[in-house]
């Protein structure tokens, strides 16, 4: 796995047109569905925290686990802030919640540890994917099994196969924005499942550099250059990453699931009630803590 480093300060930009709103109480209704109204959720790979603030503000304490502190660092001061990203009418009353004090942790999802068990685990906006190996995958899952509740819920979703192979192999995505831009190129292996994006970032440096840049282009025109006089510079940043994600198939996650122990419950077309069709490109997957013989319970 890789950490969002440069991209993290943009994250947040670039995401802004993803629902966040309607995705948390899609999951909140799943969560409360399988018997889960309150309690102790830890969401891995939370990033930014989007939709952890946005389930502690639905009254979950919340612990919020990702590998990337850059990331961290930005929940954390958005949660210091109380700078609740959450839409006016998302909050009843349209009041901030008091501060949720939501635990962030930086840690690897496939040997996160933590001080004891949780009601629910969750993992939104295909974390899952990242883990680039059945024999990983599988390490995920155990760990989950073993610090969920006696029969606590697990909840994640994943890009599909059709999603990697004909909605975003091979393509360009790019976006430019007035303080940054990107372009995420997108490469489908498929004999080895795997999505490779190449991300390259542009963010627009701070007004103090851009001064003393423009004063000592001025002084230069002045020395006799005097045409372009009345041009401006922007400087920008370059960040370049690369990220790897893996497509699984259903019923691999399925046999998955089940072999670390846990009883998989449903899959669902995302954002739906519906079996997972041809051209799903987003799934949700329902799990439950099964009972281990060596696994106390409290």
């Amino acid at each position: 796995m890789q950490a969002y480093t440069g991209f993290a300060q943009v994250y947040d930009i670039f995401m802004d047109n993803v629902p966040y709103d309607e995705w948390t109480n899609y999951l909140v209704g799943l969560l409360k569905e399988y018997g889960l109204h309150s309690g102790l959720v830890l969401e891995l790979g939370c990033g930014t925290g989007s939709i952890t603030r946005r389930l502690a503000a639905k009254g979950f304490d919340m612990i919020g686990v990702d590998i990337s502190e850059e990331m961290l660092e930005i929940a954390r001061e958005i949660e210091y802030n109380r700078d609740f990203d959450c839409s006016e009418d998302f909050i009843e009353g349209n009041e901030l919640p008091e501060r949720s004090n939501i635990l962030y942790l930086q840690q690897d999802m496939r040997e996160f540890e933590l001080y004891g068990t949780v009601s629910a685990v969750v993992s939104i906006c295909d974390s899952m994917n990242y883990i680039t190996s059945e024999e990983d995958l599988l390490k995920v899952f155990q760990l989950v099994n073993n610090y969920l509740d006696g029969g606590g819920i697990f909840i994640f979703d994943m890009n599909t196969v059709y999603k990697y192979k004909d909605i975003l192999g091979d393509n360009t995505i790019a976006e430019n924005r007035e303080d940054c831009s990107f372009i995420w190129d997108n490469y489908y292996y498929e004999d080895k499942m795997i999505n490779e994006y190449d991300v390259t970032i542009f963010v627009k440096v701070d007004e103090e550099v851009e001064d003393e840049v423009e004063a000592d282009k001025k002084e230069a025109l002045n020395e006799g250059h005097e045409k372009n006089k009345d041009s401006s510079v922007s400087l920008y940043e370059k960040y370049e990453e690369l990220h790897y994600q893996k497509a699984y198939t259903i019923d691999t996650v399925i046999r998955l699931i089940e072999k670390a122990g846990m009883e998989f419950v449903t899959v669902y077309d995302a954002f739906t009630h519906n079996p997972p069709d041809e051209k799903s490109e987003r799934v949700y997957f329902v799990a439950r803590e099964k009972h281990q013989e060596n696994k106390l319970y409290i």
